[in-house]
């Protein structure tokens, strides 16, 4: 397959350099990222600033991701059919008005609402992975994908540091009205200097309003369940509920789709080796992503008398923590030259073994006394994250068509997203059930941490298998999609 033309921006704007555009889109990565660990130094005041309760304050959190969970998949079909470039666009619209939301808000509800729209921005970065491979030339395609997804982890590493410095020293709606500025300046950017999709790129079809309901539904009831389980109890009626009703919507939205000439998301795409496997490495990728981010933190804020915890203040614990991020970004052109020697296989299976080790060095040096151990941990962690996020939409985009990259990069996104959520899961048990009495209250022990890194080691270790197994299509253009054929066509229409 050609290469494509040589980037332009949109009529009467100035031909733009493709590192520009590339530094445009992580730039919208960042900020959307940023996000994410925008409320984290807020979690504790938020009951005492709104007058309400923890179990309602922490909808704040709970509204982002279920927004971003149901708006990530749509966001990447209609960049498909609409351009990349104009959903990224319209994608910033959520993310700006829900920040000046969140800055005017005085109770709770409107708080929420503000976080929901917030998330239904999360789509940008799917949408800039995808858009780089229209956009920027082949030579450059695998670096621009590795330093695009990187932005995630700078954008989370450096939210925290960020969020909590302005907490302490100024108004708690300043972070609200940074990010809006923020998200209107990445939009101008955007419109002045980063060119539109390839009219060839963009596809035809009736939206599958059906399949997006059926499966915002169902996603909304599994990470309902799988986030609220703890504070409604696992075995109580409402989360056996909501588990039973994804286990039902599931399977039948996958019937639906199936019937479809032009579905929400090609299962039949889906189901290729390179795909399904790549997607199931995403998951245990992003479950060992996050499960670091929840026992650092812990260890690094909880008080020195436990004689595990560091007691450091929240933006000392965000300063800590920025490093690691900024390592996914450093590490991204490693990964990408790797990608080039090697495959992109390669480069997940070598990433998911970096997270393992990283996970591994935690166990002995939980305790120690010294925060430079536990940034050792993160920063080999974050070093296998940055090479496992650079190679798994390269993988994808080398196995799916042209017309079906925002979808598919998409898809992979929620994947991620799930890994997370069930991440968060699994180790707020293991923390909760294993405690220790401080004072008169419990606190997750140090043998509860050690378990949970170890999870973490686990999990990091079977991503690698999962990617080692990966039957990558040979072709001499790793990055290029398969030769288009009119298959897909006729087996919807005997569908």
């Amino acid at each position: 397959m050609e290469s494509p033309p040589p980037a332009t921006a949109s009529p009467g704007a100035p031909t733009t350099h493709p590192g520009s555009i590339v530094g445009i889109l992580a730039f919208a990565g960042i900020v959307a990222a940023l996000t994410q660990t925008l409320v984290v130094p807020l979690i504790a005041q938020l009951p005492t600033l709104f007058d309400t309760s923890a179990s309602n304050a922490s909808w704040v959190i709970t509204a982002t991701l279920l927004a971003a969970a149901v708006s990530t998949p749509v966001a990447g079909r209609l960049g498909d059919m609409y351009g990349k470039r104009r959903m990224l666009l319209v994608s910033l619209v959520p993310l700006i008005l829900g920040s000046v939301v969140c800055a005017l808000s005085s109770s709770v509800i409107p708080m929420i609402a503000g976080r929901g729209l917030q998330g239904l921005g999360m789509g940008v970065v799917p949408l800039g992975i995808s858009l780089l491979r229209d956009v920027v030339p082949a030579e450059k395609l695998g670096p621009s994908i590795a330093i695009m997804s990187a932005s995630m982890g700078v954008g989370g590493a450096l939210g925290l540091p960020f969020a909590a410095a302005i907490a302490e020293n100024t108004s708690w709606r300043v972070l609200f009205w940074v990010v809006a500025v923020l998200a209107l300046a990445v939009g101008a950017l955007i419109l002045a200097l980063v060119p539109a999709d390839r009219p060839a790129t963009t596809v035809a079809g009736r939206f599958d309003l059906p399949g997006a309901i059926g499966l915002g539904a169902a996603l909304i009831a599994l990470l309902l369940a799988v986030s609220k389980g703890a504070d409604w109890g696992w075995s109580s009626a409402t989360t056996l509920t909501l588990f039973a009703t994804a286990l039902i919507l599931l399977p039948t939205w996958g019937w639906w789709e199936l019937r479809l000439r032009d579905p929400l998301v090609d299962l039949r795409v889906t189901a290729r080796p390179q795909v399904l496997m790549t997607n199931t490495a995403s998951v245990l990728v992003g479950f060992a992503m996050y499960a670091q981010s929840l026992v650092v933190p812990q260890l690094l804020q909880l008080p020195e008398a436990t004689g595990y915890g560091l007691g450091r203040s929240m933006l000392a614990m965000g300063l800590w923590m920025a490093p690691a991020g900024l390592m996914m970004m450093a590490m991204s052109p490693v990964g990408a030259k790797l990608s080039a020697a090697k495959g992109p296989k390669v480069t997940l299976a070598v990433g998911s073994l970096l997270i393992a080790a990283g996970y591994g060095l935690s166990v002995p040096l939980i305790g120690s006394g010294s925060p430079w151990s536990l940034l050792l941990v993160t920063l080999v962690c974050n070093s296998g994250v940055g090479f496992a996020y650079g190679a798994m939409p390269a993988l994808i985009m080398s196995a799916v068509p042209q017309s079906e990259t925002a979808s598919a990069n998409s898809f992979n996104a929620l994947m991620r997203s799930i890994g997370t959520s069930f991440a968060a899961a699994v180790i707020g048990v293991v923390l909760a059930r294993m405690t220790t009495d401080f004072g008169g209250f419990p606190l997750p022990s140090e043998n509860g941490f050690r378990v949970a890194m170890l999870i973490g080691c686990g999990v990091g270790l079977a991503a690698a298998v999962v990617a080692a197994l990966i039957p990558v299509r040979t072709t001499k253009a790793p990055l290029d999609p398969p030769a288009p054929t009119t298959a897909p066509t006729r087996a919807h229409q005997e569908a």
